[in-house]
C-alpha cells in the first residue's frame, strides 16, 4: 500500500498550525537563562545540556535551579524542554570502564532531567569502535534496559537519535535503532529524535519529494511515527551519504528548503516539537536563531 501524501496533506489549509519550534540554548549563568534566550529568539520549545557536555561530573542541581527554571518556562511559555546527553557516554564500548561509567553518567542525565522537569533526555546510542556492529547494538540494548530500571520511578524518556554513521557510530540506520527499540520494550520510557542532516548523510535522500516520502514510510514501517518524540532540524554542510556530521542552517546546505517544506506541512508530524542544532551568532545584527526560525515557519506556510 502507498505511503505517499496526498495533495491536501502537503498544502497547509487554514487550520494548518505549524509544528512547535526552538532551538538549543545554552545554560550559561543558570538554566532559566536558556528559557529566557529561547524566549527572546521567537521559540516555543528548547532543548539544552543539563551539566558541562565534556565532562564527566556535574554540579549539584539545587532547589532555586529548579523553581527558576519552572518559573521560565510558564512566565515564557516555553514547552516541550529537553535536553542532550554528554557526548563523552557511549553505550557500545567494550572497555568495561568507559561501558559502567556510560551507563552511570546516563542515570544521572535522567535524574537531573526529571529534576528539572524535563520531557526526555536525547541520547547517541554510541560507537562500538572494535568488534562488530551488532555486539555493539547488543551492549547498548543491555545498558538501556540496566539504566531504565535504574531509574524506573522516573517519567523522563531517553530519545534515541539516529547518528550521520560518522566511524563505527551505531543508529544510523533505521533497522538499528529498530533493533535497540524492539530489544529494550519500554514504549513508556523510550522514543526516538530524529535528526534531518544525520538522516541525509547517513543515504537517506529526503532532499527529493519521493526521498522524503520512502524516508517517511520507513520510519513508520521500521520505528512507528508515534515514537517520533522530537526531530532536530538541521541542513547538511555534507552531500548525501557522506557519513559526516556537519549542521549547517536551514535552506543553505545540501538539504535544501524543500525538505523542511514537507516536514513541516506533514500533519502526522503537526504537534512534534522541532528543535535547531545550528551554528550561533549573528548575520547582518540579526540572531541567527532568529533568522532559522523565521525561514522554517515561512516554509510551514508557503506552497
Amino acid at each position: 500500500m502507498s505511503t505517499g501524501f496526498s495533495q491536501h496533506e502537503w498544502n497547509p489549509m487554514p487550520d494548518f498550525n505549524c509544528p512547535p519550534l526552538g532551538s538549543h540554548m545554552s545554560i550559561a549563568g543558570g538554566y532559566y537563562k536558556a528559557v529566557d534566550a529561547a524566549s527572546k529568539a521567537g521559540c516555543d520549545v528548547v532543548q539544552i545540556f543539563t551539566k558541562n557536555n565534556n565532562q564527566w561530573k556535574a554540579k549539584p542541581l539545587t532547589e532555586d535551579d529548579h523553581n527558576r527554571f519552572s518559573k521560565a518556562l510558564s512566565g515564557h511559555t516555553i514547552k516541550h524542554p529537553i535536553s542532550h546527553s554528554s557526548y563523552l557516554i557511549n553505550l557500545a564500548s567494550a572497555k568495561d570502564e568507559l561501558y559502567q561509567k556510560s551507563i552511570n553518567s546516563l542515570v544521572l542525565e535522567l535524574e537531573r532531567a526529571e529534576f528539572l522537569g524535563l520531557e526526555g533526555v536525547v541520547l547517541h546510542p554510541g560507537s562500538y569502535v572494535d568488534g562488530a556492529p551488532e555486539d555493539g547494538i547488543q551492549r547498548i540494548i543491555h545498558a538501556l534496559k540496566e539504566v531504565l530500571q535504574r531509574t524506573a520511578e522516573l517519567r523522563v524518556r531517553v530519545l534515541l537519535e539516529n547518528t550521520a554513521g560518522q566511524g563505527t557510530a551505531l543508529g544510523w540506520q533505521l533497522e538499528q535503532l529498530k533493533e535497540m527499540i524492539t530489544g529494550i520494550s519500554v514504549p513508556d520510557r523510550l522514543g526516538v529524535c530524529i535528526d534531518t542532516c544525520h538522516l541525509f548523510a547517513a543515504g537517506y535522500p529526503i532532499q527529493t519529494r519521493q526521498g522524503y516520502e520512502e524516508t517517511v514510510s520507513q520510519l513508520e514501517s521500521l520505528i512507528g511515527l508515534d515514537a517520533i518524540k522530537a526531530f532536530h532540524v538541521n541542513d547538511s554542510k555534507r552531500e548525501l551519504g557522506s557519513r559526516v556530521d556537519r549542521h549547517e542552517h536551514i535552506g543553505r546546505g545540501c538539504i535544501g528548503s524543500d525538505a523542511f517544506r514537507w516536514l513541516l506541512q506533514d500533519k502526522r508530524f503537526q504537534n512534534t516539537p522541532m528543535y535547531l542544532e545550528t551554528a550561533k551568532g549573528e548575520e547582518q545584527g540579526e540572531d541567527l536563531d532568529v533568522i532559522n526560525l523565521r525561514t522554517l515557519r515561512e516554509l510551514a506556510q508557503s506552497r
